[in-house]
């Protein structure tokens, strides 16, 4: 009964928003340039994980890890995956998200007090610095400070983009659209591996500085773009009150004059954000509830699916299954590509067949490909006194591939799109922090922890992360609401028609921003 009343009411929003207007120039403009957010990011996850796997880099900043890695290369033993557990090279990765945390709190005060644009372009100044940092590091010590300061960028960057893109879209293509910042974020590691497997042939050893270094060029873009950018309808309600310019604003990014029923929702829920200004204080109460779970279940969810084992160790991972440096690297370059491509695919399905539907696929494909791997492996050291040979590597890339195209068009771009879009605008900023900075303690999480569980449980990490698969496949079937076309100001109705959380949303006073 209870998901057929959910169904009926996400109907009745969708009819309501068919005027709510369609894809113009500027829209697209905007969002692109806001979207170089998501580029920051992925050229962040992909460059540092295929940097660690360069000698002259290693040489130079983790000499211990290097000399296991030559002794490995020269004598090969089943020892190979415990070459790179060592705290101090996983501080070199995860120390971004220690600031990233931080300053994704930060963020949410800017962005809720004065507009998505100055968070947008404090965090692609803070990544530009970050950058020349560490394309000019000369000690440990300099390259964890650029990696903090990289964390600065990400953080407001993650922070501010997704709101930024789904308040922009029409409800019609506001998956399309928000699903746009994953696929910036597959574009940055795609480009980031390429950099990598062309700079590491640089033979006087400094490939790994260019690699650093050209971080910087979308992060100027990001932050001179941002300069330009328009301000999103909600933000300007939300920041000035000035219900004209919104009113203008709206009708520019929505291309017809008919906005009249969306400013009356952005009105009045502009009205209720304006009555306690502690947003964080207002996510805590009972009828927040379903909004807070989701808040910190989707990020959690999104990195135990294993991604970032694959994000920031490919290229060990691969090393470890018996490819080369170069081999490594161009291993996980064929997996950036796949992953982008998949994402790409998912842009475009995203608003025909909702996000449920992609959630089940993209579980399903995940956790057959990770216990497939899991497999093989086992199977193949037990055959080669503990060593992979270069056959079943071949075996493990292919399906690799199978199990980040999965993800590229189920939690890689719902894990941005769903939270983005479920929160009502006055807790929108806060709960969007609140998202990202579980996902920078549970990506820290991982980058810390990776390196010493591949070196104890070998293969079984697959299995591990296979099992998560099982659990967030289910718990998003069973309580997430689907949001395919409801305007973004109306989805917090679904709630309320949704079979578990009404028991907790029935009593909400926001109008009753309900779709009764």
């Amino acid at each position: 009964m209870g998901e057929d009343e959910e169904e009926e009411a996400r109907k009745e929003a969708m009819a309501k928003s068919e005027s709510g207007g369609k894809i113009t120039f500027f829209v697209v403009a905007s969002c692109v340039m806001a979207a170089m957010g998501g580029v920051i990011f992925g050229y962040d996850l992909g460059v540092s994980g295929g940097v660690m796997s360069m000698g002259p880099f290693l040489k130079k900043f983790f000499p211990k890890v290097y000399k296991l890695q030559e002794e490995d290369r020269t004598r090969r033993s089943n020892n190979h995956y415990c070459l790179f557990n060592s705290q101090l090279l996983t501080s070199f990765t995860s120390s971004l998200y220690v600031s990233g945390f931080v300053a994704t709190l930060l963020a949410s005060s800017v962005t809720r007090s004065w507009g998505r644009k100055p968070s947008i372009f404090l965090g692609g100044l803070a990544f530009l610095a970050g950058s020349a940092l560490g394309g000019s590091a000369q000690n440990v010590a300099m390259l964890i400070i650029a990696r903090l300061l990289l964390g600065v960028g990400v953080g407001f960057a993650n922070q501010s983009v997704p709101l930024y893109l789904s308040e922009m879209a029409p409800a019609k293509y506001r998956g399309a659209i928000s699903n746009g910042f994953q696929l910036c974020i597959g574009i940055g590691f795609l480009t980031a591996n390429l950099i990598n497997y062309e700079t590491q042939k640089i033979k006087h050893g400094y490939g790994w500085r260019i690699s650093l270094a050209t971080a910087a060029i979308p992060a100027s873009i990001l932050t001179l773009g941002s300069l330009y950018l328009p301000e999103t309808p909600n933000s300007i309600i939300q920041t000035t009150g000035d219900v004209r310019k919104a009113e203008f604003m709206l009708r520019r990014v929505r291309g017809t004059q008919n906005v009249q029923d969306e400013l009356t929702d952005l009105v009045e829920a502009s009205s209720d954000s304006a009555t306690d200004s502690n947003a964080f204080v207002i996510l805590l109460q009972k009828k927040y509830r379903p909004e807070l779970v989701m808040a910190l279940a989707i990020p959690f969810f999104q990195q135990v699916t294993g991604i970032n084992v694959v994000a920031f160790y490919a290229p060990v991972l691969f090393r470890t299954v018996g490819f080369g440096e170069s081999g490594s690297l161009m291993s996980t370059l064929v997996t950036g590509i796949v992953g982008t491509a998949s994402t790409f695919l998912s842009m475009l399905v995203v608003d025909r067949i909702g996000r449920k539907t992609l959630f089940l696929i993209g579980g399903i494909q995940m956790l057959v490909a990770q216990v497939t791997i899991g497999v093989i492996i086992m199977v193949a050291e037990g055959h080669n006194n503990g060593v992979i040979g270069e056959g079943y590597g071949y075996t493990v890339v292919v399906l690799v591939c199978v199990y980040v195209s999965g993800f590229g068009w189920s939690w890689g771009p719902l894990g941005w799109l769903v939270p983005s879009e479920i929160f009502p605008l006055e807790i929108r900023s806060a709960a969007q922090s609140v998202t990202v900075a579980v996902s920078f303690v549970f990506t820290f999480a991982v980058a810390q922890s990776v390196p010493p569980m591949l070196c104890k449980f070998r293969a079984g990490i697959f299995f591990f992360y296979g099992g998560w698969v099982v659990v967030m496949t289910v718990a998003v079937q069973l309580f997430l609401p689907e949001t395919k076309n409801v305007p973004i100001e109306q989805v917090a109705g679904l709630w309320d028609k949704h079979w578990f959380w009404r028991r907790m949303t029935k009593k909400r006073d926001i109008q009753e921003t309900t779709i009764l």
